[in-house]
């Protein structure tokens, strides 16, 4: 990786400059564990997540991968001056670097992507060294934060869409190359396909799209008008002729010229794919356009909405259909499930809340025998008091199924199903939960080791694979949890023991 600006050096100045004090303290190359989690939901305003989507690891492994510290970045470091001009990283520590490399002496377990992660539970844990895992927090959090927002964004659109199949239609308005990583995450959290084309071929996804107003605004002014336009893209694409029927009048233009069009392709031997409403009272247009549409022999074709489109729109425009279709003789559901939503700027952009609070915090330092010494963040915020040592991170499914707490657990601890398991509040003393044995059906460990060393140890299985254990993990969601408005709250949870392990830290670190 040639760029400078994509390798080693794409982290924090700070990270560096700790990373150079261990190595002044001698603890540079200190087995060290941190934890990647966030702290609460997205909250878009009007509406709410009560869940996330992961997202982003693959290519984070991949850059790990590719990564190396070698001469451009030694010579970039080297220059860098205090505000006395005197250098900030010395040559031995720089030495230090260059030989360490890169991240080849990590080791990672992870939530896999595409699963349904919960705030204040550890997505990612690294094990490294601690100058390197302290360099590595940058981009593991550029990479999998911005991801794990549109995924969960991509979900949300998904589920409100009912049975309709959604798009992306973004890249226009995403910011810079981070629209491919909107893309991709789009596909994980549920999209079926987007209108980027090089991320799309480059995941095995065939691209779509149709065409914009100023194709038909160009016909209008020197070539015939709108059923010109559509008879010229009907001519071009006969087999995927979708068109935009908004330009002039979607109900006195716009679907009688494409209905036209239409029947000139079907006489042709050609079926036409539907049409496009991009302006407008959407879930009206959408009903009068399917009543025009069935009554001249193209109930099959589908109905494409776009246009500031989100979650809470979708399920409104649904609500409205679900009320305004039978006055025309049309099944709400059949409309609904032949819907095509094309999800833009505010999927791309996670409109309403445009970043995740994911953090990075030491849990674990090696003592000098080697054993893990639990670290603990303490905050006037009882919600940012953070959860101590290395852990394992387990999903109850209760007696139905479904999930009914992550439970944060001690390394060593296993869990007995068998006898009642007592479950503490993360950040309330004394707020317990006790789960009988009849309660629970099993559980089940959430993180996989993807890296040991800096050796790849798992299949990353694709895109399909992300989005079918998305898939799975809605299915044992409450729907509560699920809401679109004010969802209900998914139990986080931690063992006695952990509980114990935190007041202790807290109590030793206040006398």
């Amino acid at each position: 990786m040639s760029d400078i600006t994509e390798g080693m050096l794409f982290t924090d100045h700070y990270q560096l400059t700790m990373a150079q004090l261990y190595y002044r303290s001698g603890i540079a190359e200190r087995p060290a564990q941190f934890e990647h989690f966030f702290r609460s939901y997205p909250d878009y305003g009007m509406h709410q997540a009560g869940y996330c989507v992961t997202a982003g690891l693959e290519p984070l492994l991949d850059w790990i991968g590719k990564v190396r510290f070698g001469s451009d970045e030694r010579q970039a470091l080297a220059s860098f001056q205090t505000p006395r001009d005197t250098r900030i990283f010395a040559d031995d520590f720089l030495d230090w670097l260059c030989e360490v490399g890169g991240f080849g002496d990590v080791t990672m377990r992870a939530v896999p992507e595409g699963r349904v992660v919960h705030a204040n539970v550890p997505i990612t844990v690294v094990e490294a060294p601690l100058a390197v895992a302290q360099i590595l927090e940058t981009p593991l959090l550029n990479h999998l934060n911005f991801a794990t927002l549109i995924a969960t964004k991509a979900s949300r659109v998904v589920e409100a869409a009912g049975g309709g199949t959604v798009i992306e239609f973004g890249l226009r308005r995403a910011p810079g190359f981070g629209g491919n990583v909107a893309t991709r995450s789009s596909l994980i959290g549920g999209a079926v396909s987007s209108s980027n084309v090089g991320m799309t071929h480059s995941l095995g996804v065939t691209p779509v799209g149709t065409h914009a107003h100023s194709m038909v605004q160009v016909f209008m002014a020197i070539r015939g008008g709108e059923l010109e336009a559509f008879r010229a893209y009907a001519e071009t694409y006969p087999d995927d002729c979708l068109l935009l029927v908004d330009t002039i009048d979607t109900l006195d233009s716009g679907v009688p010229n494409a209905i036209t069009v239409f029947e000139e392709l079907r006489r042709k031997g050609h079926e036409p794919v539907g049409i496009r409403l991009d302006s407008g009272d959407l879930a009206h247009l959408a009903v009068r356009s399917a009543a025009m549409l069935d009554a001249a022999g193209f109930a099959d074709t589908r109905i494409v909405l776009s246009s500031g489109l989100d979650e809470l729109t979708i399920w409104q425009i649904r609500n409205q259909i679900a009320v305004e279709a039978p006055q025309y003789g049309i099944d709400a559901d059949t409309l609904i499930r032949r819907l095509v939503h094309g999800v833009g700027s505010k999927l791309v952009t996670s409109d309403g809340d445009p970043s995740l609070g994911g953090v990075y915090k030491t849990v674990a330092v090696a003592g000098d025998d080697g054993s893990w010494v639990p670290s603990i963040k303490i905050s006037d915020t009882p919600e940012k008091v953070q959860n101590p040592g290395a852990k394992r991170v387990w999903r109850i499914y209760d007696e139905r199924g479904f999930a009914t707490a992550d439970v944060l657990a001690l390394a060593e601890e296993e869990l007995d199903l068998d006898a009642p398991l007592v479950l503490h509040h993360p950040s309330l003393p004394g707020v317990t939960r006790t789960l009988r044995p009849a309660e629970m059906s099993r559980a089940e460990p959430l993180l996989d080791t993807v890296l040991d060393k800096g050796r790849r140890t798992s299949d990353p299985g694709g895109i399909e694979e992300a989005r079918s254990r998305r898939e799975r993990d809605l299915a044992a969601l409450d729907p509560g949890v699920r809401r679109l408005v004010n969802p209900h709250r998914y139990h986080v949870s931690l063992t006695s023991a952990l509980s114990e392990l935190k007041r202790d830290l807290i109590a030793g670190y206040a006398t």
